[in-house]
């Protein structure tokens, strides 16, 4: 581990303590074996919506991002998706679980003193809610939201959003994320960042930029 002295853990919240890979038994009724598939053609889109509208200055929330993303794949994968199928889709997108060594990590890190917080492109409310329902946040002390300032990661202006929001300088904070694009945003403006390779599959954008460390595990970061 290569981390610096550092006041504030940031957590990244879609991919990193909630998987979003939670939606594919729902898919499965309504897709099949296609559901893997579909989920991550979803996420991408849901991703690739966010940027847009960040780079558009045409802002809309990450739920709406999320709904259209949804509505699109469905029509990609020549699906008709029936209000109710829709509805049920979208509802357990608000109730992803956790990843496993999520909630023991946080607890362990809030043990030794460290102030950690939740940095989502989710409302606050929805990002409460999924948290909640996910079992870890009583182990957050915050809720940091691009919705704040109407707008998406990897914007810079988010990432001064969230220095802003914890009230100290950039080098001080890590920024904790399984999202290539996050760790590029979040070195980019200055922090630190942690990046949690969650599959051997994943592979960082090749853009000459190092995360300050690697990890597969959260609780690799306790004592880090």
């Amino acid at each position: 581990m290569t981390l610096a002295a550092h006041d504030v853990l940031a957590f990244d919240v879609y991919g990193t303590l909630v998987d979003t890979g939670g939606v594919v038994d729902r898919l499965t009724a309504v897709v099949g074996d296609r559901a893997g598939a579909f989920s991550d053609a979803w996420r991408q889109q849901q991703l690739g919506y966010s940027w847009r509208r960040a780079l558009m200055r045409d802002y809309v929330d990450f739920g709406t991002c999320t709904a259209q993303a949804l509505d699109h794949t469905a029509a990609v994968f020549g699906t008709t998706l029936g209000e109710e199928d829709r509805s049920n889709l979208l509802a357990t997108y608000r109730r992803l679980p956790a990843f496993p060594d999520v909630a023991p990590a946080l607890a362990r890190l809030a043990g030794e003193g460290r102030r950690t917080v939740a940095f989502s492109n989710g409302p606050v409310a929805a990002a409460d809610e999924l948290l909640v329902a996910a079992g870890v946040r009583d182990h957050l002390s915050d809720v940091v939201s691009t919705d704040e300032i109407r707008s998406f990661k990897p914007d810079p202006a988010v990432y001064h959003h969230l220095l802003e929001r914890v009230a100290t300088v950039a080098d001080r904070v890590v920024l904790v994320s399984s999202n290539s694009f996050d760790v590029l945003g979040a070195k980019r403006a200055g922090l630190q960042a942690a990046w949690v390779r969650r599959t051997e599959a994943a592979v960082l954008d090749p853009w000459g930029v190092a995360p300050d460390a690697t990890v597969t595990d959260l609780t690799q970061l306790v004592g880090a």
